[in-house]
């Protein structure tokens, strides 16, 4: 996720998107003053930005794309329930879950 300098560190390994996936609604979780709504939709839109790179990396493995797609239905999850927020609709004017919605056509 984000490093101490507020850097995206990005995400390549499946433990790390599961972590990071953790750490995600944890971020959007907190109540801190420091925790920007930007913050929040930037660690989101990177998020998904590296699971849809890392989906694409795997489509031809079907073992590590099972994985990642279980990665991509949760964060769909995740989405779903932010988007029933009322404070949190800044999501739902984000780009489509390309990666979930890729994913769950493999699964």
């Amino acid at each position: 996720m984000f490093d101490q300098s507020g850097q995206w560190i990005h995400l390549e390994t499946f433990d790390e998107f599961d972590n990071g996936l953790s750490a995600l609604i944890d971020l959007w979780s907190s109540t801190s003053k420091t925790v920007t709504k930007t913050v929040k939709a930037a660690a989101l839109a990177h998020f998904k930005e590296d699971l849809e790179a890392a989906i694409l990396q795997w489509v031809d493995n079907r073992a590590k794309s099972k994985k990642y797609a279980a990665i991509a239905k949760e964060l769909a999850e995740f989405e779903d329930a932010l988007n029933e927020g009322s404070d949190l609709a800044v999501v739902a004017d984000s780009d489509a879950p390309a990666a979930s919605a890729r994913a769950n056509k493999k699964a």
